[in-house]
């Protein structure tokens, strides 16, 4: 997807060590920050008291480098987010940090409670005041609310998991101790890594491997774990739930070289494109990608077609975000900018573009057009996911069904005259779950088979 696709909400990290930890958090941010642009922070425990810094924008601009010397300590967290319910601002970023009787409480959230209106409207009847309208704040004052009750960890996350509905993975720090747990059907990926003199527990596993660590394994769904600098401790909690793994973590949003519930992202994007060359085949001269996301996809295509795989486009990567901008004709130029055909790989030839999906369709129709205007003979665009027609409740920016392309027209036919391309062809549902590897019952599609895996009211429930 280019600029203009869905945007993820958030990367969480916990680091413990003999050493002073907020340098090893800052660098897990950075390898994460593709999961949240809006805010950053790391909360560090100096073993008197928690200290936070965290500001909007990218990690190097809301955590200035030279401040790091500023949050010593050997436990921390820390939080990358991209706002999907609530505004952007200093209040919203993360980590959130409360002092409660068993100490100071600092928490960082990935994903989108189902029940937070609920939960939300409950607590204020009761008395509670809310500062912000964020999952994380709801979440940190109910696990306040059960530390105080059982001065245990382990029993507070169990009455927090038996309060929340949706996807969530959470790191969190109490008085120096650092944890972690998950949601009981998985939805959002954590992961343990050993590092030189500690552990990691962070999103993508790629953030373990550039601190030169080594995987543990997987967060399982529904359980939490402890980690200090001399070892760790699993506890798992709600463990008849099933699976609901984000298959969109797979087809756009984990980095390739990430590792998620133990499917390697580049592989699945290869086999994905491979299962599209398989369904849709079309004689071509060359396969291209959409870069950067469609790379991987077209690499499967180009290997299981046996059309040479070539660089069509030439990104500018200090280009602007073009899905901020106002108006459309704004846009349509950012693209021009962002995106530039290589003429002399296009020009004349049959050409195959790989993309990971469609959401909206009009990047895709600029670039289209402009592989033509460099003198492409044909056009032919592969998705690698099926038409996304429901919106996403989990954490994903995909709210209404009216935003879908797919949703708008009456058929791939009328889609790939909008886009201009000369055929158009999508991954087949059954054919996205073969290549991403797991059953159907263990990962959420929701948005391209309409059919949720928890109940929301007005959707169809996949186990009815």
């Amino acid at each position: 997807m280019l600029m203009m696709g869905p945007r993820h909400s958030c990367g969480v990290v916990g680091v413990t060590a003999d050493y002073d930890v907020a340098p090893n958090i800052y660098l897990a941010l950075m390898i994460i920050q593709h999961r949240g642009q809006e805010s950053a922070g790391i909360s560090a425990y100096n073993g008197s008291n928690t200290r936070t810094i965290k500001g909007d924008g990218l990690v190097e601009n809301a955590i200035k480098a030279e401040s790091l010397a500023d949050l010593p300590g050997k436990a921390g967290i820390g939080h990358v987010r991209y706002g999907v319910v609530s505004s952007k601002g200093y209040a919203n970023a993360e980590p959130m940090t409360v002092t409660t009787n068993f100490g100071e409480l600092s928490l960082a959230h990935n994903g989108q409670l189902t029940n937070y209106s609920k939960l939300r409207e409950k607590y204020m009847d009761e008395g509670w005041t809310f500062f912000t309208e964020t999952d994380a704040e709801l979440i940190i004052k109910i696990l306040g609310k059960y530390l105080s009750i059982d001065k245990d960890p382990f029993k507070a996350v169990k009455g927090v998991m038996d309060e929340l509905e949706g996807s969530y993975s959470v790191t969190f720090m109490i008085n120096g101790r650092v944890f972690g747990f998950r949601d009981p059907q998985g939805f959002t990926p954590l992961i343990l890594g050993s590092i030189e003199g500690g552990y990691i527990l962070v999103s993508e596993s790629t953030a373990i491997e550039a601190l030169r660590g080594k995987i543990v394994r997987d967060v399982a769904p529904g359980e939490v774990c402890e980690i200090t600098k001399a070892g760790y401790r699993f506890t798992p909690l709600i463990t008849d739930r099933p699976c609901s793994h984000c298959v969109f973590e797979w087809v756009y949003f984990a980095r390739p070289d990430s590792i998620i519930d133990g499917m390697n992202v580049y592989e699945a994007r290869r086999n994905i494109g491979s299962v599209l060359a398989r369904e849709s085949p079309v004689d071509a001269d060359l396969v291209m990608p959409i870069p950067d996301s469609g790379r991987a996809h077209a690499i499967g295509y180009a290997i299981q077609s046996g059309i040479p795989y070539e660089e069509g486009f030439m990104k500018n990567r200090f280009a602007g975000r073009t899905f901020i901008m106002p108006e459309q004709k704004q846009r349509e130029s950012a693209v021009s900018m962002k995106m530039i055909p290589i003429r002399r790989t296009v020009e004349g030839k049959r050409i195959i573009i790989v993309d990971d999906s469609i959401v909206r369709g009009t990047t895709l129709k600029i670039l289209v057009s402009m592989l033509r205007d460099a003198g492409a003979k044909e056009v032919h665009v592969r998705i690698g996911c099926p038409p996304v027609v429901a919106p996403c409740y989990y954490g994903v920016d995909m709210k209404t069904r009216e935003q879908f392309i797919a949703n708008v027209t009456d058929s791939i036919e009328e889609i790939r005259q909008i886009i201009g391309a000369d055929t158009l062809a999508y991954i087949s549902y059954e054919g996205l779950i073969e290549a991403v590897g797991f059953k159907e019952t263990e990962l959420c599609a929701a948005c391209v088979s309409n059919k949720y895996p928890t109940r929301i009211d007005g959707e169809k429930y996949m186990y009815d």
